[in-house]
């Protein structure tokens, strides 16, 4: 290829170049930001909603709450040393925490027949060599406050908040009564083998939400609500 040679009788011209070119990077870029955005604030550990469950105008806007998301310190965290604690005991969880680890209010203050449910699948998941995760169990109101204050910020309050993260009063992680577990393998082998254990996923928009439902190893489980503003439990 021979080289661009630009006449003499236009010395504007290569700087007129650089610029056009310039402009032309930084035009690729804003494009590209938002795609590029998404792609780092959404886990690869779990299913992402499809994008008729999410709020119009939202683009570039992953859930609030993904499983293992930390929304920063929550106010009435004990602190040490002057600086805010890890959350644990309200609820947060690390990753890679499996159902058997009893150091974890998230896993010990859970409902005593989900967790132990949980425990069962995992192991007969583990002989299938997958492995459950779980990335959020019982939460203090704190910390369920703390989510949807994100929430109201992220999607501006009303059911497009709701359709991501409930009430302190009507939230079954706040009882113990629910759990979200990653990864998509994981996620994957419970929709196909929860039920024997009667775990089951409740909301189409949230594959990585389960809850003890103990008729569906004889029954199935039941339907799956939208989200959880179809809940009635939500409307309590």
């Amino acid at each position: 290829m021979f080289p661009l040679q630009l006449p003499a009788s236009r010395p504007h011209t290569r700087a007129t170049l650089v610029t056009v070119v310039g402009a032309a990077i930084a035009v690729v870029g804003v494009l590209s930001s938002c795609s590029s955005k998404e792609a780092s604030t959404a886990p690869p550990s779990f299913a992402k909603p499809p994008a008729s469950a999410s709020p119009e105008g939202t683009r570039c806007v992953a859930p609030p709450h993904p499983p293992g998301e930390d929304p920063g310190p929550l106010r009435d965290s004990p602190t040490g040393s002057g600086r805010a604690s890890s959350g644990v005991a309200d609820g947060r969880l690390p990753d890679g925490v499996e159902p058997f680890d009893d150091r974890y209010p998230a896993l010990t203050r859970l409902d005593p027949a989900l967790l132990g449910a949980l425990r069962e699948a995992a192991r007969a998941a583990g002989r299938d060599d997958v492995t459950i995760h779980v990335n959020s169990g019982w939460r203090s109101s704190a910390y369920q406050r703390r989510l949807l204050d994100e929430a109201d910020s992220t999607y501006g309050g009303g059911d497009d908040a709701a359709r991501w993260v409930a009430g302190v009063g009507t939230s079954p992680h706040v009882s113990g009564d629910a759990v979200d577990v990653g990864d998509a393998g994981a996620t994957t082998w419970l929709s196909e083998h929860g039920a024997a254990y009667g775990l089951c996923q409740v909301y189409a928009n949230e594959p990585w939400h389960y809850e003890l439902r103990p008729h569906a190893s004889s029954r199935g489980c039941p339907a799956m609500y939208l989200d959880p503003t179809h809940d009635p439990r939500m409307q309590q």
